[in-house]
């Protein structure tokens, strides 16, 4: 027996060369796609082959619009006292809107995460008397837009458009809005927080505690029970 002789050994897929014929090669779709995706979620309007029908010119036209930014954690994207200039749609990470009092007290209101679009919903959010601010979270990477811009092509798409399309979206932030001041006033913090892991369960993996517990309307350290309360809970066979 030839002991020099050794069996051809299969490379791993990580050591084969970018040309190799072994290797299936995916195409990645364009960023962009992320944003036409986005706006049609936000508008109701179901993307096909088609892109020569006027609603698929029109997501086009303010598609064209947004420029790609990527941003830090902790990055102001609207300050209080400033009107509110920009239109945001979120391709990954999340952002904080938040109000904060001249003594520095903060009062999260919401969170958005992947596909959110995020405007200023309120006609006082576009004046000086904005008190409204918006943050990054996470790094992120957005789609940005001018408001003025944006609501202009949704006029010019025709009569009624503009009020139909932020009807929907108004209605969306203050729903959720009174349904949380609701539950907190009629609900323990016990059972606001398990409402969160319900119903946000990424928040808890991906948000600050602190933030979250101006979000849930509680102080830190009644959520940080909280927090490992249910933890313990959950180990328990």
């Amino acid at each position: 027996m030839n002991s020099s002789f050794r069996p051809p050994v299969a490379s791993a897929p990580c050591l084969l060369g970018s040309d190799s014929d072994d290797l299936i090669h995916y195409s990645v779709a364009p960023a962009e796609v992320a944003l036409l995706n986005g706006l049609s979620h936000a508008f109701g309007i179901c993307l096909n082959e088609n892109q020569d029908n006027p609603e698929a010119r029109f997501l086009s036209h303010l598609a064209s619009l947004f420029q790609q930014q990527r941003v830090d954690p902790e990055t102001p994207l609207e300050k209080h006292d400033r009107p509110w200039g920009n239109v945001y749609l979120v391709q990954y990470g999340i952002l904080r809107l938040f109000r904060e009092s001249p003594a520095g007290k903060v009062a999260v209101h919401h969170f958005f995460s992947e596909g959110d679009l995020i405007w200023p919903v309120f006609g006082r959010s576009r004046t000086v008397r904005n008190t409204l601010c918006l943050t990054s979270v996470l790094p992120a990477t957005l789609w940005v837009a001018d408001f003025a811009a944006f609501r202009s092509a949704i006029q010019s798409y025709g009569d009624g458009q503009w009020h139909k399309f932020a009807l929907v979206l108004t209605e969306e932030i203050a729903e959720l809005t009174s349904m949380r001041e609701y539950r907190k006033h009629t609900m323990s913090a016990r059972e606001r927080y398990q409402l969160l892991l319900d119903e946000y369960p990424e928040l808890i993996k991906r948000v600050p505690d602190n933030q979250l517990a101006s979000w849930l309307g509680v102080v830190p350290a009644t959520f940080s029970r909280l927090k490992t309360a249910f933890a313990n809970q959950n180990k328990t066979p």
